[in-house]
């Protein structure tokens, strides 16, 4: 293949971004300010650099943020007790907590307490079952992302052959379902899958949810196949080998710039979303009062 196309992450997330920022203007003249709360156990560097990006996006977008940071030896019931008073405070229209926690924290029952009203990262089993169900909010925001750039680019997903590598509860799995939802036939594989090449061979549509860099090879890729590499690793390297998937390509995401900014624009268009939701409560409240 020859000239394939690099779907831009930035150019999506730019036109979601702006779409949310006339949302939340109209929002705080009635009387709403779009809250997103992030919550940080510990002083994980990147993790820190992440909630400070998500922090910068709702400022420059119209959004607040409040930023929770928690030492280090924080117990399950504190960050948990935590969590619920986010869950309590009308103010706040969105809980992100940021991934990963410290090891003897019980990361699943912190994710379960976010209230699913403002489980605006898609973390929740509750959230996740509706969102594979067809009917819910709010996805995980890098599924989110990837089904977003398909469609701004156009990509066909009905009926097409997708291959999902990684199946973590944010990531590969969701982003199954989404897809799965949309018509496409879709195999999962993971650590365990016997001949992963083969599989990834068959697939109009590769999505890389690996973590590990350059893992998916180009002479693995199906020519025309279009690869979403989800991946993040050290010195900004995906989780496919770009260079030398590139040439048999129809479509791919570059590493940085795919999926990544996308996700942040999902976030932010997500607590919004929370926001309208609690405006248009407080308005049915009023009408039934009348």
């Amino acid at each position: 293949m020859s000239n394939p196309l690099i779907l831009d992450g930035l150019r999506v997330a730019k036109e979601i971004h702006q779409k949310t920022q006339e949302r939340a203007q109209k929002l705080r003249k009635q009387g709403i300010v779009p809250c997103l709360a992030t919550v940080l156990v510990g002083d994980n560097p990147s993790s820190h650099t992440y909630v400070r990006m998500k922090a910068k996006a709702c400022e420059k977008y119209g959004l607040t943020s409040v930023r929770i940071h928690l030492p280090e030896e924080t117990t399950t019931e504190e960050l948990v007790a935590k969590i619920e008073e986010l869950n309590r405070d009308p103010r706040v229209h969105g809980i992100l907590l940021q991934h990963p926690v410290p090891s003897h924290i019980d990361e699943r029952k912190a994710f379960e307490t976010i209230d699913l009203e403002k489980d605006v990262d898609g973390v929740t089993s509750h959230g996740y079952g509706e969102v594979s169900m067809g009917f819910g909010q709010y996805p995980s925001c890098t599924p989110a992302g990837i089904m977003a750039i398909l469609d701004y680019y156009k990509i066909p997903i009905e009926g097409k052959h997708a291959v999902v590598i990684g199946r973590s509860p944010i990531l590969g799995k969701p982003v199954s379902q989404l897809l799965l939802n949309r018509n496409a036939t879709v195999t999962v594989c993971h650590s365990r899958t016997v001949n992963l090449p083969h599989h990834v061979s068959q697939a109009d549509i590769v999505v890389a949810a690996v973590g590990k860099p350059r893992f998916v090879q180009g002479d693995w890729i199906k020519p025309g196949a279009v690869i979403i590499d989800a991946g993040y690793n050290k010195g900004n390297i995906g989780d496919v080998d770009f260079e030398a998937c590139l040439p048999k390509a129809g479509a791919i995401t570059p590493v940085p710039g795919g999926p990544g900014p996308v996700t942040i624009a999902f976030l932010l268009k997500h607590t919004v979303d929370a926001a309208e939701r609690t405006l248009n409560a407080k308005q049915h409240v009023k009408q039934d009062l009348a």
